[in-house]
């Protein structure tokens, strides 16, 4: 079976980014320039994102046998502006060593 991590990457790294753009980019359009449709668009696109990243988490807990405190801490860093780009690095590691890290800094 095909490894699913870097489609996790991948995902997060682009659920990241639309995140940071519906926070810092539309949610101000919206409130003060009175542009309701930036934060539909972003927040629909940014919904999406979200949803497939986190049933590739799921994917990918099961895959790997990720802990179940590796697999919380995945789908947590989702709502935390620019922790999918932390969490990338992990990510990149496991990917290119073949080991998953016990907790998150390793």
């Amino acid at each position: 079976m095909r490894s699913m991590l870097k489609p996790l990457r991948l995902t997060g790294v682009i659920e990241g980014i639309s995140f940071v753009a519906l926070l810092f980019l539309a949610m101000p359009l919206k409130y003060m320039a009175g542009i309701d449709m930036a934060v539909t668009i972003v927040g629909a696109a940014h919904g999406g994102l979200f949803t497939i990243y986190i049933a590739l988490v799921l994917v990918v807990w099961v895959q790997r046998r990720w802990s179940f405190l590796r697999a919380l801490v995945a789908m947590a860093v989702s709502v935390i502006p620019f922790g999918p780009f932390i969490f990338e690095k992990s990510l990149r590691r496991e990917e290119e060593t073949g080991v998953t890290p016990l907790t998150f800094g390793q």
